[in-house]
């Protein structure tokens, strides 16, 4: 894990401010994907049983960048789950106050 930091610590020191959040901001949307057909497969659920969409819908919403509140509340409850929203300040100063938003 060191080792993949390090080497992060160096791409970024070629990277400007923005390049850099970029960077960031794709993988996390990459990341969200790999999570939700990690989690329907944990679920032992096929991309063809999910009831709320075709096999075909499910594919394309896995692989996704960006999509709606709504479709990921419908994907997860397809997938007997729900879905919990909290909220914090980006800028604590000691405090860690979460706050509900949401909860489905």
């Amino acid at each position: 894990m060191e080792t993949a930091k390090n080497a992060v610590k160096s791409m970024e020191s070629s990277m400007t401010a923005d390049q850099i959040k970029r960077a960031r901001n794709e993988a996390e949307r990459e990341i969200l994907s790999i999570r939700l057909s990690e989690l329907r497969e944990r679920r032992g659920i096929k991309q063809s049983e999910m009831g709320s969409f075709s096999q075909t819908a499910v594919s394309k919403l896995e692989r996704r960048k960006d999509m709606k509140l709504s479709t990921l509340i419908e994907y997860l409850d397809g997938i007997g789950m729900g879905l919990e929203l909290r909220v914090y300040p980006k800028e604590t100063n000691g405090i860690s106050e979460t706050e509900m938003l949401l909860k489905v």
